[in-house]
């Protein structure tokens, strides 16, 4: 972990509200009411400190942060339906409050939405690479259900294939969204980027989802669980996610009997305290490598974007070095 932690609490841009949409639709407004209020705003806190260090205009910052918070919205209606989630944020999520069409037809209003947005105001490079990442969203969503559903029907896990599964997953459907803040400033800032500073900068977000994913999954298992979210939802759905497939790695044939668990007593009861408290020690140190890894990859990235910063390298060192602090220890 590092000493000194950026502090993302500079006030989010402004990125909804009622005048964005139609007023002949009330049914899709008071989705996106229900939709916008509390979220953390964390996509578009990422995205205006990236374009801060490049001095971008008020305008392209408000714009890239409304377009970063429509597509994870888009993907978090998708998302809460697929997996037939009925809490998102404390509130009933939207398919359940107001339909599964509707849930269907909001995510994708959101979207057509940021198309529409970045094609009257930005380059054709910017637009093209948006467009890519919601593919690799959806192409996300379809490897995590063909994943989950042969996981479902396996008598024994594959250890290391399943964690590169799921590390591919959080790639596509959480990395690619950290990707998109870190490249669409540089490609607003300037359209011809380098493809070797693209691939640098995506390479970086790619890390960021999986350790996101893999501090949401120790979450899940109540482990620094700070805001008190709900546990063991994962097992409950007939899922076994990256540190439940490292906690049953030495023993493969608990799989069955792991997604049983209702409780976090009777999850350590059927692993034993002691073998759980180890394997989240190993997990730790294997993601701490991880980590390390990705602070030399941050420097390689921030030695190619220099020449284009307007600020000294050590303040984007500063953001990029403290998101696995934030994502994956859920230091604040």
């Amino acid at each position: 972990m590092i000493k000194t932690l950026y502090k993302f609490n500079a006030a989010p841009p402004k990125v909804y509200s009622k005048g964005d949409f139609p007023k002949y639709l009330p049914k899709l407004n008071n989705l996106y009411d229900d939709l916008f209020v509390n979220g953390k705003y964390f996509r578009s806190r990422f995205v205006a400190a990236i374009s801060k260090t490049l001095f971008l205009k008020k305008e392209s910052i408000d714009l890239l942060s409304q377009s970063i918070e429509f597509i994870h919205n888009a993907s978090l209606l998708h998302d809460d339906l697929i997996d037939k989630a009925v809490l998102r944020r404390g509130k009933t999520t939207a398919w359940k409050k107001y339909g599964p069409e509707s849930s269907v037809l909001a995510g994708d209003y959101l979207l057509a939405r940021v198309m529409v947005n970045l094609s009257q105001s930005t380059s054709i490079e910017l637009v093209n690479y948006t467009a890519n990442t919601v593919s690799d969203l959806l192409e996300g969503e379809w490897l995590q259900d063909i994943m989950e559903e042969t996981q479902k029907n396996q008598k024994e896990i594959e250890v290391d294939l399943s964690l590169k599964e799921r590390d591919k997953v959080a790639q596509l459907k959480t990395g690619v969204l950290f990707s998109w803040c870190l490249v669409a400033p540089f490609l607003l800032l300037r359209p011809n980027l380098d493809k070797d500073i693209i691939a640098s900068l995506k390479s970086v977000g790619a890390d960021l989802g999986i350790f996101f994913q893999r501090g949401d999954d120790l979450l899940d298992f109540n482990i620094r669980n700070k805001e008190e979210k709900s546990i063991l939802t994962d097992l409950q759905s007939g899922v076994l996610n990256s540190f439940a497939i490292f906690l049953i790695r030495k023993n493969r044939e608990l799989k069955k009997d792991l997604l049983k668990c209702s409780t976090m007593s009777e999850v350590k009861s059927i692993i034993s305290k002691e073998v759980f408290n180890q394997s989240l020690k190993e997990f730790d140190n294997l993601n701490t490598a991880k980590i390390n890894t990705y602070y030399d990859k941050v420097d390689d990235c921030i030695a190619k974007v220099s020449p284009l910063l307007k600020v000294e390298k050590k303040e984007l060192q500063a953001i990029l070095r403290s998101l696995p602090d934030i994502f994956y220890w859920r230091n604040t």
